[in-house]
């Protein structure tokens, strides 16, 4: 692999990129491609073919034989299909490499094999990729060889959105009219554009791979379906930005080249808080390209771990009593000339501009708490939420003492005459350097919280695509925005309109704002008396999706029409109910093939021992005896709760597929798996680990 040395040469050789295009095209072509990017203006065919013809050209270069529309379909994972560059032999028996602007613009994937909520059906098949040219194409190496990969956007043949790019993109066109609206009232006439900037923290852990593979649960759902907590697990909090072991080392130096070359900004590495857990942090990028270079280094996390013998886990909660992985969604609003409208500068209470963007997106996700929650709702995200420095499931916004602070004097008196500054960090040792402090702490237990120029949505699973959350924050901003140009154009005098409207938005919204602990039992209670919604599952979240007033709002910025906001909650219904349905199966077949039957061994071993003891000599056999009917007790409940989970599971087809079966199998099957988990894991504290079929927690999370 290359040297850390050569990272200037390293980064981005993989990427078809601006330096690259500039190089290859001619100017005429590049010049018009950066108005396609840059302004929307409609590609010709003519430029395309010519784009294509040189993209192919350096694809090849680089190795490619293949090139594919890569996109997001609602599965959870990216898709593709290889297409080779040869063309049909000609007389002399030879091929010609080609590759034409209508193979570039558009791909014919079948829509009627990916999820769609109904939209489609087995006999309308027709769906469409079309090429997001605002991200750029990469060729990817692997042991298929290269393939030139071109980000797409994937409907329907009547144009819904079956991804989750096309709502994006959608979504940041919305932002960035009614973002443009309000900078211009305040006097901006420079700035261009302004984009959702965003920067996806991802958590991840690694364990052994043929440890993986002993662990059936962990093969087919990706978590741990059994487990006992060994002697120690987080406890000492030691493994948190702890020395990196050795193995764990060349891993990440392999997941930082691999993200490099294909222009992923990967840049702060560190062990996170439970044993075998870390994190990777890549830096800001606008949000529809930060999404792809998510969904990239997921799959590199992944292909990198499986060369170094190890597995990557991505799911929320692989193992119980640490923490679950979470994507941290640092969000802000920038224009194309360097310009955050997060941005609070020293005087945050003399920033007018700032405290009208900061009152609009405080009133955006009070209006729209439940389907910022919705955005995050996984199945794993269940297991997740609300403990070991997962957020809970209220949203609610960490402003800081600073901007708390400016935000009552708004309230109260209606004029913020001062803001909270940093003081002295006094560390009593004399040859320590002097330093500012932050004016305002940290909130690890809150939802979204404001962390200095930009807002950290916490909540978001580790295996999702953040697409989904930036576009509900894009649009429910945007509404937002929107809303405020629409009075203050209105109005006579600005200068007093705005300062009112800050007022009224700091004052009706202020129940969103919340700075203290989120685990706390006395919050929940606060919330429900503010009337924030508490929606606990994702089956509780789903109903967020079709309501009148999201469907009123994403009809609006024309981000979502009615029926794809109905197939989604379809989709999101079906994924809950299969995912718990294996997970129970696989419960099932863990049990009845692997847990009862090592048990049974072991007792039959002990009462051997017992009859043997009392054999050779009259001495007490008490302890074996007890531990046999520990065992004997344990194994009864098992099978007792194993008759229970089964016959839930058997019912899950009785149910209509949507709403209907997803709340049964949170109701009746989570809660008979859960009753089957006790007694097993008990079993596992008693069994010779010798016996035991699996390998432990200790083994997984302290042996990789």
């Amino acid at each position: 692999m290359s040297d850390y040395t050569n990272v200037k040469e390293l980064f981005g050789c993989d990427v078809f990129n601006d330096s690259v295009m500039q190089e290859r095209l001619p100017k005429k072509v590049y010049k018009e491609l950066k108005k396609t990017i840059e302004e929307g203006k409609e590609l010709s065919m003519e430029i395309a073919d010519v784009v294509a013809h040189e993209m192919k050209e350096w694809a090849i270069e680089k190795g490619a034989t293949h090139y594919s529309h890569w996109f997001q379909p609602l599965t959870g994972v990216t898709a593709e299909k290889h297409d080779a560059f040869i063309t049909a032999p000609m007389e002399n028996g030879k091929v010609l490499l080609s590759f034409s602007g209508k193979e570039l613009i558009k791909g014919e994937p079948d829509a009627s094999s990916f999820p769609s909520g109904g939209l489609r059906a087995t006999f309308e098949a027709r769906g469409y990729t079309t090429w997001d040219c605002t991200s750029p194409a990469f060729v990817r190496h692997d042991a298929a060889g290269g393939i030139l990969c071109i980000p797409t956007a994937f409907c329907s043949y009547t144009g819904e959105a079956l991804d989750q790019k096309t709502p994006l993109l959608r979504s940041m066109e919305a932002v960035n009219k009614q973002a443009l609206r309000l900078i211009r009232l305040f006097g901006n006439t420079t700035s261009k554009k302004v984009t959702p900037s965003v920067g996806a923290e991802q958590e991840y852990f690694l364990i052994d791979k043929e440890k993986w593979l002993q662990r059936k649960d962990l093969t087919y759902t990706g978590r741990t379906l059994f487990g006992a907590m060994p002697p120690k697990g987080q406890e000492m909090d030691d493994h948190y930005l702890g020395t990196i072991r050795q193995r764990i080392s060349a891993y990440m130096k392999e997941v930082n080249e691999e993200c490099w070359k294909l222009g992923i900004t990967a840049k702060t590495q560190h062990n996170e808080v439970a044993p075998a857990q870390h994190e990777l942090a890549p830096i800001y990028a606008p949000a529809n390209i930060a999404a792809d270079h998510n969904q990239m280094m997921m799959r590199i996390l992944k292909k990198v771990a499986s060369r170094h013998g190890m597995r990557c886990l991505l799911h929320e909660k692989p193992f119980a009593g640490v923490n679950g992985s979470g994507k941290h969604n640092n969000w802000s609003l920038t224009t194309d000339d360097g310009i955050n409208l997060l941005e609070p500068g020293k005087t945050p209470h003399e920033n007018i501009q700032f405290l009208l963007v900061l009152t609009c997106i405080l009133k955006a996700v009070d209006t729209h708490a439940d389907l910022l929650r919705e955005s995050a709702a996984d199945v794993g995200n269940d297991y997740r939420l609300g403990g070991n420095e997962a957020p809970p499931s209220v949203i609610s916004v960490f402003l800081g003492e600073q901007l708390e602070d400016v935000l009552e004097q708004l309230i109260s008196t209606g004029v913020a005459t001062h803001s909270k500054k940093g003081s002295k960090l006094q560390t009593g040792v004399k040859t320590l350097p002097d330093f500012m402090k932050d004016a305002t702490d940290r909130n690890r237990t809150s939802p979204f919280a404001f962390t200095g120029n930009k807002f950290e949505f916490r909540m978001v699973g580790s295996r999702d695509s953040i697409s989904e959350c930036n576009v509900v924050l894009n649009t429910i901003a945007a509404q937002a925005f929107k809303e405020a140009c629409d009075r203050l154009e209105a109005a006579p005098d600005f200068a007093l309109a705005v300062h009112d409207l800050i007022k009224e938005y700091a004052t009706d919204h202020q129940r969103i704002v919340f700075n203290g602990n989120g685990y706390a039992p006395e919050w929940a209670e606060e919330a429900e008396r503010r009337g924030l919604p508490n929606l606990p599952s994702m089956v509780d979240a789903i109903p967020a999706l079709t309501t009148e007033k999201a469907v009123s709002l994403f009809e609006e910025f024309h981000v979502f029409t009615r029926t794809e906001l109905e197939s989604r909650a379809e989709i999101q219904y079906e994924i809950y109910a299969k995912a718990i349905n294996i997970e129970a199966k696989t419960m099932l077949d863990i049990t009845t093939k692997q847990i009862i039957p090592a048990v049974i061994k072991y007792t039959t071993v002990l009462a051997q021992s017992i009859n043997a003891v009392r054999a050779a000599a009259a001495v007490d056999v008490g302890v074996q005896t007890s531990l046999l009917e520990k065992c004997s007790n344990r194994l009864s409940e098992t099978d007792k709760a194993m008759g229970v989970l089964a016959d839930a599971v058997a019912h899950i087809g009785d149910h209509p597929e949507g709403r209907e079966r997803a709340v049964y199998c949170r109701e009746k099957v989570v809660k008979a798996m859960e009753e089957l988990r006790k007694p097993v894991d008990e079993l596992e504290m008693l069994v010779d680990k010798e016996m035991w079929p699996m390998p432990s927690y200790g083994d997984l999370i302290f042996e990789v």
